[in-house]
């Protein structure tokens, strides 16, 4: 009797911990890539990427950047268990999503290797928003996910027909940032329940 109570704490405490790992996750990366950004002289809204931040000259700075992707993708990962409770569709686009996202750490904007994973990335987190907000469309959780999906779009829309302050990406990569993380620590079902 006590072994399947063990059993059962050590599931408990798992699935606590795959709950926790994605809102953890979004924390880390978000931090990171804000206390880059302050460190960086180099870096403007207008006129850079994010990923700028991963080839900078500062090398603390390129630390923040790249290592705070790929350690936040390291901790975010297991949330896919606890989406997968939910949804599979939103579990796997989920987890490729956040992959995507370490390997923009791994591979700097100067690799052949990083403008695939940085566009798979962000195709892939707003793939899952969508997912998730249209299974859950009829709540409120749902049909706030989409509005911020269809604003992510709008942004990079709006960037490609150069209604923008200027050359850089930052802006609308910020836009998915806002919405993967947004999704993540208010709207996934793990947080709001899968009929909230």
């Amino acid at each position: 009797m006590t072994h399947s109570r063990t059993d059962f704490s050590s599931s408990q405490r798992a699935e606590r911990a795959a709950r926790l790992s994605g809102p953890l996750g979004a924390v880390l990366t978000v931090g990171a890539i804000a206390a880059a950004i302050a460190l960086s002289p180099e870096f403007s809204w207008t006129a850079s990427a994010l990923s700028d931040l991963g080839v900078a000259a500062d090398p603390t700075v390129r630390l923040l950047f790249n290592g705070g992707l790929i350690a936040g993708g390291v901790v975010a990962v297991a949330y896919g268990r606890a989406l997968g409770r939910h949804s599979t569709a939103v579990a796997v686009g989920y987890v490729l999503a956040i992959v995507a996202m370490a390997l923009v750490g791994a591979f700097p904007s100067d690799t052949p290797l990083h403008f695939p994973v940085a566009v798979a990335f962000f195709l892939l987190a707003t793939a899952t928003v969508v997912i998730d907000g249209w299974r859950r469309r009829t709540t409120a959780a749902g049909r706030v996910a989409l509005a911020l999906a269809a604003g992510h779009a709008l942004g990079w829309l709006l960037w490609g027909f150069e209604v923008r302050p200027g050359p850089g990406l930052a802006l609308p990569e910020l836009g998915g940032v806002v919405m993967f993380g947004l999704w993540v620590l208010a709207l996934a079902p793990p947080v709001r329940g899968p009929g909230a």
